[in-house]
């Protein structure tokens, strides 16, 4: 006997029977959903980023070569575009010789302070000859000024012997004011060459910015990724911070999960969480939690919601969640940033601080210091 036989010998309505599946699938849906909503928490408002690099000419210029292409890997310090390098290298050439001549300079003050001294030293001899020669003219005019006394010498005599005496002292003070003029010049000289060092030590400083300056005409990869957004060619006139190109750190790319708030009570860092994207079928990738916006997402809008006015409704915010990506998986170097992704948390386990826990803890630390 077929089934709907049976029923009918049973007089049991087919409808009854519809009725009765319904119930027990609308059962086993809600348990299942229940049972969902109480392990996990889910959203689909996530998305793929990644701390993309924007390259920017440090100095202005042409560009003579663009050595990579749109979406190429590159690795960090890898050579991408060079700005024509001759201006600069003239540029290092002059403050070169600019160096050169001052350090020069600086000698030259060197040899003549060595020759101040020498010139002192033989202003100083000069001096205590002259004082000799004024003791010996001294002595000379009192010897004859007693013979004078005594008759023995005519006035005359002593009249030339005091004139001489009077010479000397004369030459003494002579060699006196000349010595002092030369030590004043060795004085003189010291502030001549602190000066010629200070301008001798910011020429080589010169050179050192000139010598950057010419190093930066290489333009080069400052983080390992891929290149996109290219906007630079060759023979292009360009200035310092105009954006080139950007460089996507594909392999550190990350999720960020906006949660509502009534949703992050129950997340902790360190939950699993399981990620899918559109761009990947049905294949999944896993991650964990790792860390908490310190704001909403609303807080750092362009224009922030104002909420104070008189027709208010609340509203659930969404916390951003930023979550990591395991990279071990074949996947994980296959994300872009951008790409949307459903993610679910498992919440069974708490293997690290809470929300509210990974919140408060810097606030206590900055407190404590």
């Amino acid at each position: 006997m077929s089934p709907i036989a049976k029923i009918k010998s049973l007089k049991i309505r087919p409808a009854a029977v519809i009725a009765a599946l319904v119930v027990v699938a609308l059962v086993a849906g809600g348990g299942a959903w229940w049972m969902g909503r109480r392990n996990f928490e889910t959203t689909d408002n996530a998305f793929i980023q990644a701390d993309t690099v924007a390259v920017a000419p440090q100095v202005d210029g042409y560009v003579t070569e663009v050595l990579v292409t749109d979406n190429e890997v590159v690795k960090q310090g890898q050579l991408l575009a060079r700005i024509d390098p001759a201006p600069f290298e003239a540029a290092l050439a002059e403050a070169e010789a600019n160096a050169q001549a001052l350090e020069a300079a600086v000698r030259g003050v060197d040899d003549q302070a060595a020759l101040e001294q020498a010139m002192i030293a033989q202003k100083a001899a000069g001096l205590a000859s002259a004082r000799a020669e004024a003791d010996l003219a001294q002595a000379e005019m009192d010897r004859y000024g007693r013979l004078a006394r005594e008759g023995w010498v005519s006035a005359q005599r002593v009249q030339t012997v005091k004139s001489g005496a009077s010479q000397a002292q004369a030459a003494v003070a002579q060699a006196q004011a000349t010595l002092e003029a030369e030590r004043r010049a060795a004085e003189s000289l010291g502030s001549t060459r602190a000066q010629t060092v200070a301008q001798a030590a910011a020429a080589r400083a010169a050179v050192a910015q000139a010598r950057i300056n010419l190093s930066r005409t290489e333009i080069r990869a400052p983080v390992a990724g891929v290149v996109g957004a290219r906007a630079v060619r060759p023979g292009q006139y360009v200035r310092p911070g105009s954006s080139l190109m950007s460089i996507v750190p594909v392999g550190e790319a990350y999720v960020v999960a906006n949660f509502k708030e009534t949703q992050v009570a129950r997340l902790s860092i360190g939950q699993t969480v399981e990620i899918h994207a559109d761009a990947f079928g049905g294949e999944t990738l896993e991650g964990r939690i790792e860390s908490f916006a310190p704001a909403t997402g609303s807080e750092f809008a362009l224009i922030p919601v104002e909420n104070a006015v008189g027709n208010f409704t609340k509203i659930a915010q969404r916390l951003p969640v930023r979550i990591a990506v395991d990279r071990s998986q074949p996947l994980a170097g296959a994300l872009r940033p951008g790409l949307s992704v459903e993610v679910k948390v498992d919440v069974r386990e708490t293997p690290g601080a809470t929300f509210a826990e990974a919140i408060a803890a810097p606030v206590e630390r900055a407190d404590a210091r």
